[in-house]
């Protein structure tokens, strides 16, 4: 395992292969968009997915179901050819029969397919304290464990089947709902009369400030909308995550309630940007124009 394979190098994916970059490990890349993988300075560029296949581990992180599809099995996958992977650690957010038909594929050729999502953005990413969790056969995390904890910060192991995909999508419904609820109370501050920065620095020192709610505050004060996960990809894991409610018969309508806000901002055009957008949405309903108010915000990740 001196040498990984990568697929996507995207914002999240690249910020994860510098991680084992620096941690002296050997990285070969390949990216839909070249330049993104050359960006990866100390990697090797690979030219195509399936050229990756003769190595012992491969990651992918890639933004939806389909992408996956297209980088595994798909014309020129990587598991494509004559040769394929011991193993596969798929960290893309994606439907659990997706995980499933590539899982089954995978098994096919002889790789053993484990889901490892992440919890945190590149900025957390970068910062070190990114969580991952991981499921699949314990053989095969055992094997792989040294290069999750060279990327995040924590990993937890939590079965032998597609487990982390339910955890993940659990994740990011209660990201949105948290930050729906975010943008609401710090809108109702400030129609109030308490400017954003002052209402979040006291929430962040409360019993309620958390990790999340400090390293959005820049956004939130400076309407930094600069995609880290934008609210077209948080509806996708709303529609996931109420779909896995729906199979597994638990009502989940608060999520459900946040999830039409999600979709009324990404109809208001921030499908692209950062889901930070919500406090943005948030205000214009309760009739305000937000301005930036230019004020340093600590994120909590020395950056």
């Amino acid at each position: 395992m001196s040498e990984v394979g990568w697929i996507g190098a995207g914002r999240m994916g690249g910020a994860m292969a510098r991680r084992l970059l620096a941690a002296g490990y050997g990285v070969r890349v390949w990216n839909r968009t070249r330049d993104k993988a050359e960006a990866l300075t100390g990697a090797k560029v690979a030219d195509a997915p399936g050229d990756l296949a003769g190595l012992e581990v491969v990651f992918t992180t890639v933004a939806d179901d389909a992408s996956l599809l297209g980088v595994t099995i798909g014309e020129g996958g990587l598991l494509r050819g004559p040769a394929s992977p011991g193993y596969l650690v798929d960290a893309s957010t994606v439907a659990a029969e997706t995980s499933d038909r590539v899982r089954q594929f995978a098994a096919d050729r002889g790789t053993t397919l484990l889901a490892a999502p992440v919890s945190g953005n590149p900025k957390v990413v970068r910062a070190g304290r990114a969580s991952i969790v991981v499921s699949g056969p314990r053989f095969a995390y055992d094997d792989v464990e040294p290069l999750l904890r060279a990327i995040g910060a924590s990993v937890t192991y939590v079965g032998d089947g597609d487990q982390a995909r339910l955890v993940k999508l659990a994740h990011n419904v209660l990201l949105g709902v948290v930050t729906q609820a975010l943008a609401e109370v710090t809108v109702l501050a400030q129609r109030g009369g308490v400017p954003r920065h002052v209402f979040l620095d006291f929430l962040n020192d409360s019993v309620l400030g958390s990790t999340f709610s400090r390293y959005k505050s820049p956004a939130l004060v400076n309407l930094d909308l600069a995609p880290t996960f934008t609210t077209g990809l948080l509806r996708k894991d709303f529609d996931l995550g109420l779909a896995a409610g729906r199979g597994l018969e638990v009502p989940m309508p608060v999520a459900a309630a946040a999830y039409q806000l999600v979709q009324a901002a990404v109809g208001r055009g921030h499908g692209d940007t950062d889901f930070a957008a919500l406090i943005v949405e948030q205000a214009r309903s309760a009739g305000l124009e937000l301005e930036p108010e230019q004020v340093e915000v600590d994120d909590g990740l020395g950056s």
